[in-house]
């Protein structure tokens, strides 16, 4: 890495840092070691440096897109035969790519709906002849949500029986997640035909509604078609809170 951007040096520290890779810190654009394959560094300095594997973080949406283009740099694969998306289905969903049986990348969405959009940022990111996305068959109405955002994607989607998949209770919960997206990612499973039910059962209003209460030090516990707006995705469980705190009171 190399920027004298302070701003886009902290940024990519920190997503180098938060993604456990190796990394070099260059003091001068000139004579860079031949084993630095990559430099990240930003579109003005990029033209200081002579190499042929540049990528400008500054030139992408987020940092972390910046560095899965130098991972697929580094990497030099153009086309796989065979890639695996793995996704472990829940409030923070993990997401692992596996391609020609090598782990690419374990990432993270902040929520279900946010998905889609990281499978199309990856899909891009590693283009294959075949491509089959597999989901944990847990959490089920949090998985029907992303499998129905998923369909318009006319990718095969499997959903696989991740109890054989185990969890590091020493990590942290992201890498837990993330641990079991990759393996779920090298399990096949039953094909998705169609579009899937979002039907809530009464377990599941129960524990968002005591959830509401457990945010707001039990001051709101939102009402059950509220509850069941969250559990369908229509709502976040914050926007659920306010809704309720805004809703006039029956008598």
């Amino acid at each position: 890495m190399y920027t004298k951007d302070f701003s886009l040096y902290h940024d990519i520290l920190k997503t180098l840092k938060k993604r456990k890779l190796a990394y070099v810190l260059l003091s001068s654009p000139k004579n860079i070691p031949k084993r630095i394959s990559v430099v990240l560094t930003s579109k003005t300095e990029s033209e200081e440096i002579k190499s042929q594997k540049i990528v400008s973080a500054d030139t992408f949406d987020t940092v972390d897109h910046a560095v899965d283009m130098a991972l697929k740099k580094l990497i030099g694969k153009k086309l796989y035969k065979q890639v695996f998306i793995g996704i472990d289905p829940g409030e923070r969903p993990g997401i692992a790519v596996v391609g020609n049986d090598m782990l690419l990348q374990k990432t993270q969405a902040k929520s279900p709906e946010e998905v889609i959009q990281t499978i199309k940022r990856l899909l891009k990111l590693y283009p294959s002849e075949e491509t089959c996305i597999r989901i944990g068959h847990g959490s089920i109405l949090t998985r029907n949500r992303i499998i129905n955002s998923l369909i318009p994607l006319n990718i095969p989607i499997e959903i696989v029986d991740e109890t054989s998949t185990t969890h590091n209770q020493q990590t942290g919960r992201s890498e837990r997640d993330q641990e079991a997206a990759a393996a779920i990612a090298l399990l096949s499973g039953g094909r998705v035909q169609t579009t899937l039910p979002l039907e809530p059962t009464r377990g599941a209003i129960k524990n968002v509604q005591r959830h509401s209460r457990q945010i707001t030090e039990g001051r709101y516990t939102i009402s059950e078609k509220t509850a069941i707006q969250v559990l369908k995705g229509e709502l976040s469980l914050l926007e659920a809170i306010e809704k309720e705190k805004t809703e006039p009171k029956r008598l």
